[in-house]
């Protein structure tokens, strides 16, 4: 059999199912008595198993087995949860990761899995609970298809008066109410679309009156292997059960018939009314209900498809040439003032401002894929480093640019580990101190603006600002004099510095002797910035500002002199036309009065050296800008208007001019550099 198709969807399923594990076992080291996050487990292992069995991944699908027996004897109450089970069922998802990992990368998933099979293996026998197998586990599963095929009934007790109608029409005009349990296999991949296959059939030999569980859960895969369907046909149940196991993946079809009488009398439920205006009522929905059947039924299959990320890179760098000459064409209907070309590109401006929204939103994905891997190592560490420290995560939701998720992990990894290792500090000191035993680590993403901003905080012993300077002056960083004039943010930026590190000794923990220059170097490539708060004994905060996204922004255009600026309007707060007279003076900068505050007035001209071609107006035109609490003005000559302009990086000699992120190609040819906002409050 040639998986090779199937081993995209492979790899991210896996990829899913690991993290499902993770997420529940935490969950249950704090609640070990709940049998649903147990139930959550095993289905995660037992898909987890079967997708490898199909793919031919052997090692990864007998690990995965054994752990699901050790789940298997907690939810049958034969095992009693504990830390120790816990830990050693970690490491079997870590293993299981290992080898995704390893088959993604083109490798074959192979693994030394003998040690963790026998500590598994060890668990049964501790507790004398036999190995259990899957074939056991199928005997017990069909005893139970058994069971409640002679109570199926029970299953649609709560039929409406419609549904009960159409079953009482169908027997007087020759057709049978059936009652189907369709278990699929094991192995199956993807069940919603073994579901979707066989309502096919269904609507194909008659109308499928109702299913348990519901078409959503069955939609979103809620359930294990078996569902059941009420069905009205004329044809004979032998037949009914040929077509249905022509599909693949389909283990077993048991059929009984529904006996509607039966079902009355057990739920003891009134008769229903059988006037002939109930009858003409009920036969003039039925078409309705089929239509609605058929439609339920069809949705069944995934509304999502996985795309690579290649192909939206394809597609985000075509319609970055859209705009630009979209911003042409709109140059050209304004100057010849065509009215049907104006209607014309008016409207292309509005179908592409629709698509725009499309490709971005399609590449924007939750923060939550990050953070997902943090509450588990956090975990881990703090058993390590023997301390008690309790995880928040607070906005999960927050999207980024695919590009900005990709590279963010492992930044954040250093940053956690650092306040792990050097910023929270062991119970008995925390106690000395006058603190709870547990430390608290808070990892927060919002947006602000066209940024997001991730920000990670603790309560523990904050940066010693002597020892980093001491430190930043023996390995000559800065000089002593150097040292005096410091401001704390400027002293905590130093810990960035490449090989700088105040631990006191070298651990695997944190650090390693290498310091935090690889963070800050990764989220300036994304152009995005750090900053460090710290207040020794109360613990630190280090805050990442990250763009929303890294190609198309909304920016307000502002010529100086006769050269053209881009202003990204995430940073305005309002433009103003102010007199000269209003300007003042104050530590020898230019200022103005805005609303109450005192806002510093910083002039492009000046700062980019342009040639002053025309006079000295009476009037200025300013641009409020702003960054946290910071405010500043910029001065130019005039405003342009709004636009969404495309970002192109000014390469690698241009790369680190003062004041400018970027430039764009604009309508007529002209070329406009982009403001760095936040260098220019700086």
């Amino acid at each position: 059999m040639e998986n090779s198709e199937y081993l995209e969807v492979f790899i991210e399923e896996s990829k899913e199912n690991i993290q499902s594990l993770n997420d529940q076992l935490l969950i249950l080291e704090n609640e070990p008595a709940n049998m649903d996050t147990v139930g959550e487990i095993f289905r995660s292992a037992h898909t987890l198993k079967g997708m490898a069995a199909t793919m031919g991944f052997q090692d990864l699908a007998d690990l995965t087995h054994k752990m699901e027996n050790v789940l298997d004897a907690v939810r049958n109450s034969k095992l009693s949860i504990n830390s120790d089970i816990i830990d050693v069922i970690f490491q079997a998802v870590d293993q299981l990761e290992g080898m995704v990992v390893d088959i993604a990368s083109g490798g074959d998933g192979s693994s030394d899995v003998k040690e963790l099979v026998h500590k598994l293996q060890a668990i049964e026998n501790n507790e004398q609970i036999d190995t259990m197998t899957v074939s056991n586990n199928k005997i017990e599963e069909k005893s139970n298809q058994q069971s409640q095929q002679k109570s199926n009934h029970n299953y649609f007790a709560d039929l409406d008066e419609f549904e009960m109608a159409i079953l009482n029409q169908s027997n007087e005009k020759g057709f049978i109410n059936y009652e189907l349990i369709i278990r699929l296999n094991e192995n199956c991949l993807l069940k919603a679309a073994r579901v979707y296959m066989v309502f096919e059939v269904l609507e194909q030999v008659g109308e499928v009156i109702k299913s348990a569980p519901t078409v959503q859960e069955l939609e979103e895969e809620n359930f294990d292997l078996d569902f059941n369907v009420l069905l009205v046909t004329k044809l004979n149940d032998e037949e009914v059960k040929q077509r249905i196991l022509k599909i693949s993946e389909i283990e077993e079809v048991i059929i009984s018939p529904f006996d509607i009488n039966k079902r009355e009398e057990n739920d003891n439920e009134e008769n229903l009314p059988e006037t002939a205006e109930k009858l003409a009522d009920s036969t003039s929905q039925q078409e309705t209900k089929k239509t609605s059947n058929t439609n339920n039924a069809k949705s069944v299959a995934s509304k999502t498809i996985r795309v690579n990320i290649e192909r939206l890179d394809g597609l985000m760098n075509l319609f970055e040439e859209l705009v630009i000459d979209r911003g042409r064409l709109e140059q050209i209907s304004a100057n010849l003032k065509h009215a049907e070309l104006q209607e014309t590109v008016e409207r292309m401006t509005r179908i592409s401002g629709d698509l725009q929204s499309i490709i971005l939103n399609m590449r924007m994905v939750p923060v939550e894929q990050v953070f997902n891997r943090f509450p588990r190592m956090v975990r881990q560490l703090s058993k390590d480093l023997g301390k008690k420290v309790n995880l928040e995560i607070i906005g999960a939701e927050t999207e980024l640019d695919r590009t900005v998720i990709d590279e963010i992990g492992d930044p954040l990894v250093h940053l956690i580990r650092n306040s792990l290792d050097h910023g929270i500090e062991t119970p008995d000191v925390r106690l000395q101190r006058g603190k709870s035993e547990e430390g608290d680590l808070v990892l927060k993403a919002y947006h602000s603006g066209n940024h997001v901003f991730i920000e990670i905080s603790d309560n523990g012993a904050g940066i010693n600002r002597q020892k980093v300077v001491d430190k930043a002056i023996s390995n000559q960083v800065i000089t002593s004099e150097e040292a005096s004039t410091l401001t704390d943010e400027q002293v905590f930026q130093l810990i960035m510095s490449s090989g700088f590190s105040t631990a006191d000794k070298i651990s695997d923990v944190s650090g390693r002797g290498v310091g935090l220059d690889v963070v800050k170097n990764t989220i300036e490539s994304l152009g995005g910035t750090i900053m460090i708060e710290s207040k020794e004994g109360e613990g630190s905060l280090f805050s990442i500002q990250l763009p929303l996204t890294l190609s198309i922004i909304s920016v307000l255009l502002v010529e100086v002199e006769k050269e053209k600026y881009a202003v990204p309007l995430s940073s305005i707060i309002e433009t103003a036309i102010i007199h000269k007279s209003e300007i003042l003076n104050a530590h020898n900068k230019k200022v103005i009065d805005f609303r109450g505050k005192v806002v510093p007035l910083i002039s492009l001209k000046e700062v980019f050296e342009v040639p002053q071609a025309e006079e000295e107006d009476d009037y200025f035109s300013v641009v409020i800008i702003r960054k946290g609490d910071k405010m500043a003005g910029l001065i130019v000559n005039k405003f342009v208007g709004q636009q969404e302009i495309v970002l192109k990086s000014l390469g690698d000699y241009l790369g680190d001019v003062f004041g400018i992120s970027g430039a764009t190609i604009l309508g007529d040819g002209q070329v406009a550099l982009i403001l760095d906002t936040n260098t220019l409050i700086n």
